[in-house]
Parts: C-alpha cells; structure tokens; sequence
C-alpha cells in the first residue's frame, strides 16, 4: 500500500502543503495517519480521495459541496466514473467552444461571413454542463439541453423574465426582512418550484414538483456557490431563499 507524506503528496498532485492542510481542516480529506512532529501521511484510499476533490474543483464545484458528494457515494470506482463522465462532458463543451471561436477567427481573416447561430455552442447555458452532470446525471443534462435548445427565441426570453422576476422577488423579500416560514416568502417559495419543475431534466417528486432532496440541495448551493448567491443579492440572500424552500420541503412533508 503506497504512503506518502504531505509533501510528497503536494508535489505530485501540483498543489500545496497548506492546501492539503486546508482541505483536512474542512472535513474534505483527513490524513490517514499523522505521525511523528505532526507530519501528514496518506494512504491509497486518501489518494484516490483526494484525486475526486481535484476532479470536482476543476470542474467549478465549490469546496462545501464537494465534502457532500464526496461523503454521499462511498464506492470510489462507481463515483470515479460519473467524475469521468463529468470530465467528458466538459472535454466535449470546451471543444465545442474552442470549434466556435475557430469559425470567427476564420471568419475575420478570410471576410467570410460571421454565422451568429454557430458562434455560441459551447456557451451560454452549456457553462453548467459538467456540473449539472456530475450532480444529477447525464440524462437531466440532456433532457434540459433538448428543451432549451428546442425553444424559440420569445420563449428563451420568456423563461429568463421569469427567473429575473423571481431574482429580484427573492432578493426583495429578503430586504424587508421577512421571514423564510412567513406567508410572503412561501409563496415565493412555490412559485420557485413551480418554476423548477416545468425544466425537464428535474428530478420529481411523485406529486409532479421537484424532488425534496433536490430543492434542498439546489437551496445548499444557491448559498455555497457566489456565482448563484449573486441572483439574489449576495449569501444573506441566498440563505433567505435556501430557508423559506426547507420550510416549504418540511411543511410538504
């Protein structure tokens, strides 16, 4: 069984000490000894843990919500390979990507024309497709990514007023001082899901709504993750909206 030091492990994986030290500290990768003068080892099984927190930082996921996935899928094989296809996914949006900016330059340089249908694959929505992948399967990606690119322009927009409205909704209600259990903001609440639930690709519950551990989730990371805390005026916000959807999941029963 391979045993390595921190610093051994440091170098190999391109990181440091201190982050390492870092990631024990939060509960994402303990040592699995630590020995004389404090100094760190790790085992294979550490090892192979700590390449998944690698794989679920690269793909954007934040640092509280890698600890979940990490501890929610114990068989290290099976959770490797929805990393891996994780991986792909992503493999396959930055070529699109790449295949995209390509088509421009050649555009540019030649005075061909600039086709604005092909400029974009690869971004937009498609950002969170790796990550959407590695949280809820490959199937829900593909189910909402057929949806969205089906819809015509109006309702593209349509669907965008409406998340805008329930932004700045959200980030309203959490101004006033409301609070999550209260009238006001379980309407919001319901409206959200609602609004969740006509996505395909949303895991549902039986009742046709989203999946309880789903909306709790999302909640979860609506608040660990800036780029969303952001739609509804930062994490105290993002808290307010996390909250009032745990009273609507518990009052569901």
């Amino acid at each position: 069984m391979t045993e390595l030091s921190i610093r051994e492990v440091a170098r190999l994986a391109g990181t440091t000490s201190r982050a390492l030290r870092h990631y024990e500290a939060v509960g994402v990768l303990p040592p699995s000894r630590v020995g004389h003068g404090g100094i760190r080892y790790y085992d294979d099984d550490a090892l192979v843990r700590l390449q998944r927190v690698l794989v679920l930082r690269a793909l954007g996921m934040p640092l509280a919500d890698v600890r979940a996935v990490l501890d929610g899928e114990r068989d290290q094989a099976t959770a490797l390979r929805r990393h891996l296809d994780a991986l792909r996914t992503e493999q396959r949006r930055l070529a699109r990507m790449a295949a995209s900016v390509e088509r421009t330059i050649d555009a540019l340089e030649t005075g061909g024309p600039i086709v604005a249908e092909e400029m974009f694959d690869g971004f937009e929505h498609t950002q969170y497709e790796a990550e959407v992948t590695e949280r809820w399967g490959a199937d829900a990606w593909a189910a909402g990514d057929r949806w969205w690119r089906g819809l015509s322009d109006d309702e593209r927009r349509a669907f965008g007023d409406e998340a805008a409205r329930l932004s700045a909704d959200w980030t309203a209600a959490a101004a006033s001082g409301l609070a999550p259990d209260s009238a006001e903001a379980q309407a919001l609440a319901r409206r959200h899901a609602a609004w969740l639930a006509g996505i395909p690709g949303t895991p549902k519950a039986t009742s046709g709504g989203p999946a309880r551990e789903y909306l709790l989730n999302l909640g979860d990371m609506y608040v660990a993750d800036p780029r969303f805390a952001a739609n509804y005026g930062g994490e105290e916000g993002a808290r307010f909206v996390r909250d009032a959807l745990r009273v609507l999941v518990e009052r569901a029963g």
